[in-house]
This record gives C-alpha cells, sequence and structure tokens, in this order.
C-alpha cells in the first residue's frame, strides 16, 4: 500500500478518535471540567478506535498514536523510514480533530476553553484528582507499555488479527479508566497535542510529559516484545499483516 494513502488514512483515523473522544467530555453541559464521566469518556475513546482500527486496518497500520508506531518500529514490525512521516500523519489528524471539536463546543454559550479544559492531559493543579507529576509520569508510562503490548500481541498471527480491533478498543477503554482520574487520560501523544494546542498555556506548558512518559512505555513495549518473539520464534514474527505491520 503506498505511503500517501496510508499516512491519510493514519491522519483520519486519529482526528475521529480525538473528536469522538474529547467529545464526550467537551460537549457535555453538565460535566465543566476534565475527570468527570470518566465511564462516558473512557468508552467513548475505546469504542471510536474500535470502530477506526475496523474501517482501516487493511489499508494502513491502524496505529493512530505515535507511541504505538514507535513500539512497532522499534519491535521490528514497522519501517523505520515510515515513523516520521506517521507521527506526522497522527498529530496533524490530531489537531484537525480537535478543531472541528472546538468548532462544535463553541457554539454552546458560555463554553470557555480555560474552564472546560476541552479533553486536555495535566498533573498536579491540573490532574483532574491533583495527581502528583510523578504519578503521572508513572501511569502514562504503565498504561501506554500495556497497550502497546497489546497492540503488538494481538496483531502478530493471522488467527489474532479478526478479533484485534475488538481487543484494542476494549484495553483502550480498560486503561482509560483507571487513567482519567489521574491525568485525564492520555497515552496518546497526537490526541494529548489536539486539545492543548486550543487550551494553551498550562496545558502547553505540561505537554512534554505527555509525549515523553506514553513514548517511553511504547518503546519499551517494543523492546519486550521482541525478546518474545525470539524466544518463542513465531514464524510470521517478520511477516506483513494488515493491522500493525506496514
Amino acid at each position: 500500500m503506498k505511503l500517501g494513502r496510508r499516512l491519510a488514512v493514519e491522519g483520519a483515523g486519529t482526528a475521529w478518535l480525538v473528536f469522538v473522544g474529547c467529545a464526550s467530555a467537551a460537549l457535555n453541559a453538565s460535566a465543566p471540567a476534565q475527570g468527570w464521566n470518566v465511564f462516558d469518556m473512557a468508552a467513548a475513546f475505546g469504542l471510536a478506535l474500535a470502530v477506526a482500527s475496523y474501517a482501516s486496518g487493511r489499508v494502513s497500520s491502524a496505529h493512530f498514536n505515535p507511541a504505538v508506531t514507535i513500539g512497532y518500529a522499534i519491535s521490528g514490525r514497522f519501517p523505520a523510514r515510515d515513523v516520521a512521516p506517521y507521527v506526522a500523519a497522527q498529530t496533524v489528524g490530531a489537531l484537525a480533530g480537535a478543531a472541528l471539536l472546538a468548532a462544535v463546543a463553541s457554539g454552546r454559550p458560555g463554553f470557555a476553553f480555560v474552564v472546560s479544559d476541552f479533553g486536555s492531559n495535566g498533573y498536579g493543579e491540573h490532574s483532574p484528582s491533583e495527581y502528583t507529576f510523578a504519578a503521572v509520569l508513572v501511569i502514562e508510562s504503565i498504561m501506554t507499555f500495556a497497550f502497546v503490548l497489546v497492540h503488538l500481541v494481538v496483531s502478530d498471527s493471522p488467527q489474532r488479527r479478526g478479533s484485534a480491533p475488538a481487543a484494542l478498543g476494549a484495553c483502550f477503554a480498560a486503561i482509560y479508566l483507571i487513567a482519567i482520574p489521574v491525568s485525564n487520560g492520555g497515552m496518546n501523544p497526537a490526541r494529548s497535542t489536539g486539545p492543548a494546542l486550543f487550551v494553551g498555556d498550562w496545558a502547553l506548558d505540561q505537554l512534554w510529559l505527555f509525549w515523553a512518559a506514553p513514548m517511553l512505555g511504547g518503546m519499551i513495549a517494543g523492546v519486550c516484545h521482541r525478546l518474545m518473539m525470539r524466544r518463542r520464534s513465531y514464524p510470521d514474527a517478520s511477516a506483513g499483516g494488515a493491522l500493525g505491520d506496514a
């Protein structure tokens, strides 16, 4: 599949993920601040990811997340030369999704980005439950590690790929149930960047952590999966697949 087409699908899928996931909080007039409606937000992100993966898994690699892309590259399942274009496409897609959401949210009387936080991630006083920098660093790294490892495992054999979108959606929703009270649910640098650019101020100041921690988790997952594949000697370890592999 041509790179240009794959990048377009990655961008569109990430835009969909950001729009649907963040809309569950930003468009709810009864939830004025981040951290509210934990189940709704987790379900929205999980379902959005499952739908995007089903719709595009045979065209792109269905990453929609820079941490997933770097994890696949380190595991040897994705070409290193495509990492930067994928991350760029995902980030642009997240910005597009956030821009569309901003246009809709601004139609509500009294809406303000600073008040709603617009689905942005934060630590300290900007964490939904005021968790410290260290706590957010740990939760973002560990939860991303878990998600990327699951992503790698469910796509490493043809038998698992059919159920991969549902498994990934369920996994993402589960880790968001844990992470939303702590960091408002990041685990995806592109997803964190979109809303942060509209909120500005503190959201941009703290954004670096929501790149560093998930990317670290993704890298560790890639290393672990590569070691697992060597030990188990899967026959299709280097074979291209519809979901995950380019």
